[in-house]
């Protein structure tokens, strides 16, 4: 078989190469193992699609961990605007929610994708279910591509295989492998934008709680690595959520010298005082009940336990017999509530 590009990867950035080679006028052969190109693309974002976000160039890099200066040449050509645009003129809606984030108005990232697949097919694409396992190479250059059932000629490849975060979905770091092959150098690959593994039983407890705007702190040691407001989740092996998510990807600037762990601040549109002042208000409207019933109304019912566990409060402590230090204590642990980080 014979095409001028062949791109190994039928995911975003293979569909969009695939998308805007085509109607430039190239012939392009998109080799995918998936039977349904997009495949990681359709559960992204929770199966919403945050396809970019509503910013500028300057923002964006200084948003990259690490040094994200390569990346500027491509996106001064194709900044967050244009993406946002180029989408919504293929007849994709689009709204921007909090953290400015992009989503399709549908919330579904099928949307995305098959809106990528639906202009690929228009200009004349053509797909395979199949998987690259090698290239073929001439004088320096990419010729062929080689299949598990045959080669295919070429005059350029893109290796579009992803990372090898998603195994399932095709992402099981073919790509490097390839890469490689041709001399290229592989920095060496660590987890990114995933969970937390904590040795804390409070987390197992609280598996499947869902926090929503909490701001959640990384420290290693004294140092901080990350805040952001925003939602996250407990799992049996520790946690998990976008704000977690988020943190994951700063673990690349620990040093090693100090411990991990995760500061939840349970209440932050509240100051100190100002929670302080709600607090006593629980106290005094539920003050013949039990520290357990008593915070009710500020805490979601099974993490009320662990915060009382976490401050040495007893659960049938009645409100009335706080005392101001306990009281303290418990403020200071709904604005720092610690879980320990043994990794990702």
């Amino acid at each position: 078989m014979k095409t001028e590009l062949t791109i190994i990867g039928g995911g975003a950035a293979g569909l969009m190469a695939a998308c805007h080679a085509a109607e430039e006028g190239a012939q392009v052969l998109v080799l995918d193992r998936n039977h349904r190109p997009g495949r990681k693309l359709r559960i992204t974002g929770k199966g919403r699609c945050n396809l970019t976000n509503d910013c500028t160039v300057q923002e964006l890099l200084r948003n990259i961990n690490g040094d994200g200066r390569f990346l500027y040449r491509a996106l001064a050509d194709f900044a967050p605007s244009d993406v946002m645009r180029w989408f919504e003129e293929q007849g994709l809606a689009l709204k921007t929610e909090r953290g400015r984030r992009v989503f399709p108005t549908s919330d579904n990232a099928n949307d995305v994708a098959d809106l990528l697949v639906r202009l690929c097919r228009e200009r004349g694409v053509r797909f395979r279910e199949e998987r690259a396992v090698g290239l073929s190479v001439k004088e320096g250059a990419v010729v062929g591509v080689k299949t598990e059932r045959e080669k295919i000629d070429c005059r350029a490849c893109i290796i579009c295989t992803g990372g090898l975060s998603y195994p399932l979905t095709g992402s099981d770091g073919d790509g490097y492998r390839m890469a490689r092959s041709m001399g290229h150098s592989v920095t060496p690959l660590r987890a990114s934008l995933v969970p937390l593994e904590s040795p804390a039983a409070c987390c197992e407890r609280l598996s499947g709680l869902s926090l929503k705007n909490v701001s959640l702190s990384l420290y290693e040691g004294e140092k901080l690595l990350y805040r952001e407001q925003g939602e996250m989740l407990f799992t049996h092996f520790g946690i998990s959520g976008p704000l977690v998510l988020s943190a994951s990807a700063r673990l690349g600037e620990r040093s090693g010298e100090g411990a991990l762990r995760a500061v939840i601040d349970l209440k932050p549109a509240l100051d100190e005082k100002t929670l302080d002042a709600r607090l006593l208000r629980d106290l005094q409207k539920f003050h013949n009940r039990g520290m357990e019933n008593a915070l009710a109304e500020l805490l979601p019912k099974s993490l009320i336990p662990e915060v009382l566990e976490a401050t040495g409060i007893p659960a049938r402590l009645p409100a009335n017999s706080l005392t101001r230090e306990q009281r303290g204590c418990l403020l200071r642990c709904l604005k720092g509530f610690s879980i320990p980080i043994s990794g990702t």
